[in-house]
């Protein structure tokens, strides 16, 4: 029988790929600040600024790959009963190969119809038309992302949630640990009893909590990982 496995991580895993952070060049994009583009309020009022917005990003975003530490996380599903939850929005976890996974904020590879809520993975760069319409009903899409004001899908958190309760050990890779509800999952784990490892350069909010932390970056500090303390 396979021990139970959670891994939740953040920006820090996909950095490593040559990964942009959210925001541009000073903290803006074409004078606006990321997190007045990312929200319903701004789509309602100007889909295609938002639309233009994430066309940027997806342009960034079309020639990084996985790198070493996705591609061993990935590997451990053939050893472990692995679920990987993670706060990016990249993809690449989906494109390392792991299966059993949970994105919490959503895919920036995926639409949304706004009527129908049909989902569809399109990774045109760049994306015609664009705003995108959907092919069943003709309305506008979305990026399939989480934005600022909105809260995680109620199903995708509570399984998160329920794996993260069951887990034997919840490694944390690559996160400020900041960003609630996805950095309660750590605690809920600690609190059922599973062991907690955490891998980031600098100390964060779980830290204290955790049984064994390696500072260092993800590739390196993954690598050692499974080499020295991942029970078998």
């Amino acid at each position: 029988m396979k021990l139970p496995l959670v891994i939740l991580t953040g920006a820090g895993i996909s950095a490593e790929s040559g990964v942009p952070t959210f925001r541009g060049a000073g903290g803006l994009w074409k004078n606006h600040r990321s997190e007045d583009l990312a929200t319903p309020q701004a789509f309602a009022r100007d889909p295609g600024l938002v639309w233009s917005f994430y066309a940027w990003r997806r342009e960034l975003l079309q020639n990084c790959l996985p790198n070493k530490a996705h591609t061993l996380l990935a590997q451990l599903e053939e050893q472990f009963e692995l679920t990987l939850i993670t706060q990016n929005v990249d993809g690449l976890h989906q494109q390392a190969g792991s299966l059993h996974l949970i994105e919490l904020h959503g895919n920036i590879w995926r639409l949304r119809c706004t009527n129908c809520e049909r989902r569809w993975e399109d990774r045109r760069v760049p994306l015609r038309p664009s705003p995108p319409i959907c092919e069943v009903c003709g309305a506008i899409a979305r990026p399939d992302v989480v934005w600022f004001g909105e809260r995680l899908p109620a199903d995708t958190l509570n399984e998160a949630a329920q794996r993260a309760g069951e887990a034997r050990t919840f490694a944390v890779i690559g996160t400020s640990a900041q960003v609630y509800p996805a950095a309660g999952l750590a605690l809920l784990a600690r609190q059922a009893g599973a062991n907690l490892v955490e891998i980031n350069p600098e100390p964060t909010p779980i830290s204290k909590y955790a049984d064994v932390c390696f500072r260092g970056n993800a590739t390196e500090m993954v690598a050692r990982w499974l080499n020295e303390a991942l029970p078998a």
